[in-house]
């Protein structure tokens, strides 16, 4: 049996069901970003190629736009009572364990994001790129952001159901 809203619901619900689209969006985005970003670092263990270059900076375009959409729609729905009041998040455990996995891969991130932009500098002014020794770093700090990613979707569909709640 279909559900039917009164009509000065509608805009709030397609609005809530945009925003949880969105949300969505961005883990798919991110999370092949992430990956992707990771192979195109591996293969440039043989050396800085344009080729690998372009593809390597434009994954990690990708994946800054899927972060900044996925923090932009989780701010929304969490504080802007879209769907639930900003106190089911806030007295939820799993909540939590969602948010410090996020921040971990935030601050995770920020040695690579401000080597690629020091190697995109390099490359614009067409100078050696530096740091490109810690490519062995970069990778591994890529591996362990695209495993946090994924634990993320298994803390919101816990947070979801309301399973920690305080």
């Amino acid at each position: 049996m279909p559900v039917s809203y009164p009509a000065d619901t509608v805009t709030p619900v397609v609005f809530g069901a945009v925003l949880s689209a969105l949300h969505v969006l961005a883990l798919g985005l991110g999370l092949g970003s992430v990956f992707m970003r990771g192979r195109y670092l591996r293969a440039l263990r043989g050396g800085p190629d344009p080729r690998g270059l372009d593809r390597l900076f434009t994954a990690d375009s990708l994946w800054g736009v899927a972060a900044a959409l996925w923090l932009l729609t989780g701010l929304a729905r969490a504080f802007g009572r879209v769907e639930r009041a900003p106190e089911f998040y806030l007295r939820n455990g799993f909540f939590w364990i969602k948010m410090t996995l996020f921040v971990s891969v935030v601050a995770l991130e920020m040695w690579p994001m401000a080597t690629f932009i020091r190697w995109r500098r390099a490359r614009r002014e067409g100078t050696p790129l530096p740091g490109f020794d810690g490519l062995r770093a970069l990778v591994a700090i890529d591996d362990v952001e695209t495993a946090l990613v994924v634990l993320i979707p298994f803390a919101a569909a816990a947070m979801t159901r309301g399973l920690w709640l305080f």
